[in-house]
């Protein structure tokens, strides 16, 4: 989504824009977990694999048919609306990389960049462990009813969602009136999302009863939201020209905290003794992605995100500066033929106006002559 996003979201818009587009993973989630233990319960172990690949066909012939890479190839927006885009996310955002131009080392060198890498995989490793384990510690621990669990687990979700949504604005609320600066911005809403979600699931690692349980779940997951408008937008910032890269390169080692799963596994084995590690470790985890990004975060562009003109080569010096001084001799030549047919056209029009003059004069004395001649004649 940060390859669309990069050409569509001008730069005072991208917080809310971004979680919007995320807080649809959210829903997704959200209605996935209910209809899952529904479809398994009533019908078979194999209806969501279905139900959901069909839906996922359905949506791409939607997106394929009313998406645009960019507002210039769009079909379904105003001429208005597409200036506006386009003249706002600017060049920056929008220049075209390939492999050659993209300055890998200093990526990969950069602080800031591990930041959000590290944070990502802090985030998904607490998203992966409640993902994949909410219902069997619903059943196991708190002993709800699969079909009753599969709605309970999917309110953490619903809070985030509308999280999400709110966080976004609130961003960018704040950074377009000039309250905070997109790097304070930023570290705010990573230490609030990472500390609400480390503090709930500290609780949670001390608590069974099921009510306080659920409460603690649903909100250490749910405002977890926050670091969406974090971390999870910060690439636009840094890099607006890099953000796919940024996004692929952080979510495919965020991809590796699916090992919370195997983990987890391993550790409630122990019954709740082990739910209780379970979750502690995961509260450790969450602190330090907290900590990386306050001390390594920024908001501000990185000078290897920069547009820099190509570097010429010699030769190609030389061969602009012949071609200029080409042009300028052929205009400097066209001025002065034209300034010298110039003159002779004024030569031309002086003698002219000389030789009037002097057929003027000799007229006039030819006929003051008759004049004379004709009196001397009278008298």
């Amino acid at each position: 989504m940060h390859g669309v996003w990069r050409h569509w979201a001008p730069p005072m818009e991208r917080s809310k824009l971004a979680t919007t587009a995320f807080a649809g993973a959210y829903l997704g989630v959200m209605l996935g977990l209910p209809v899952s233990a529904y479809l398994v319960t009533y019908i078979d172990w194999s209806a969501p694999f279905y139900f959901f690949g069909v839906s996922g066909i359905i949506w791409l012939l939607l997106w394929v048919y009313i998406s645009a890479p960019s507002p210039i190839t769009c079909k379904h927006i105003s001429e208005d609306e597409r200036q506006f885009i386009t003249e706002n996310v600017g060049r920056i955002a929008t220049s075209q990389t390939t492999l050659t131009t993209i300055p890998w080392k200093r990526i990969f060198l950069s602080l800031p960049v591990w930041a959000i890498v590290v944070c990502n995989f802090c985030r998904s490793w607490t998203f992966f462990l409640m993902l994949g384990n909410q219902l069997t510690y619903m059943s196991d621990v708190l002993h709800l009813e699969i079909h009753n669990g599969g709605w309970i687990s999917s309110l953490p979700h619903i809070v985030m969602t509308i999280v999400l949504l709110a966080s976004g604005q609130i961003a960018d609320y704040l950074r377009s009136t000039g309250k905070l600066s997109t790097t304070m911005v930023r570290k705010l809403f990573t230490v609030l999302g990472f500390s609400f979600e480390a503090a709930f699931l500290c609780g949670l690692a001390f608590v069974t009863q099921p009510v306080l349980a659920v409460t603690m779940l649903v909100l250490g997951v749910g405002l977890g939201g926050f670091n969406i408008a974090g971390f999870n937008v910060n690439h636009f910032d840094i890099a607006p020209r890099y953000a796919p890269i940024l996004m692929g390169f952080s979510n495919g080692v965020g991809a590796l905290a699916g090992i919370s799963g195997l983990v987890s596994e391993h550790l409630t084995a122990d019954g709740p003794a082990g739910w209780r590690t379970c979750f502690l470790l995961a509260m450790c985890i969450d602190l330090v992605g907290l900590i990386t990004f306050v001390v390594f975060g920024s908001g501000e562009l990185q000078d290897w995100a920069k547009e820099v003109e190509p570097q010429q080569s010699t030769e190609e010096i030389v061969r602009r500066l012949s071609s200029a001084i080409k042009r300028v001799s052929s205009i400097r030549g066209s001025s002065f033929f034209r300034r010298s047919y110039a003159k002779k056209d004024d030569q031309v029009s002086i003698a002219d106006e000389f030789s009037r003059q002097s057929s003027e004069r000799s007229m006039k004395e030819v006929k003051k002559s008759e004049l004379s001649s004709i009196r001397e004649a009278d008298v």
